[in-house]
């Protein structure tokens, strides 16, 4: 397996085991993908749910640019609803499965398709 791959498993674990759902491997595959080389940073590859600026940017930068979602859409409630599920206590909220979570959230898995 290559080492994008060992991540896709261990995401899909924290999916199974910390949120306590079933992955959908292919859009969690694809979701990956699009997170580009920022999966192998150590710092990059997870988001901070207390960081006001981390928040922000995963706003800008995916529901916003990615997504193509617009402000009106309580992005900042959908940020907080999937924090919430992710854990709060959970310190390492992985970058790829808040995307993916969120992506779910707003029903925009054709947007991977």
């Amino acid at each position: 397996m290559s080492k994008r791959d060992d991540l896709i498993a261990k995401y899909a674990d924290d999916i199974k085991t910390k949120i306590g759902e079933t992955p959908n491997m292919d859009l969690l595959t694809k979701v990956t993908i699009g997170c580009g080389p920022s999966i192998y940073n150590k710092d990059a590859s997870t988001v901070s749910g207390s960081d006001q600026s981390e928040l922000d940017t995963v706003k800008k930068n995916f529901l916003i640019k990615k997504l193509g979602l617009s402000e009106s859409q309580d992005l900042d409630g959908a940020i907080a609803a999937v924090m919430e599920k992710y854990g709060k206590s959970n310190r390492s909220k992985y970058r790829a499965v808040v995307y993916y979570l969120l992506t779910k959230h707003f029903g925009k898995e054709s947007h991977y398709g």
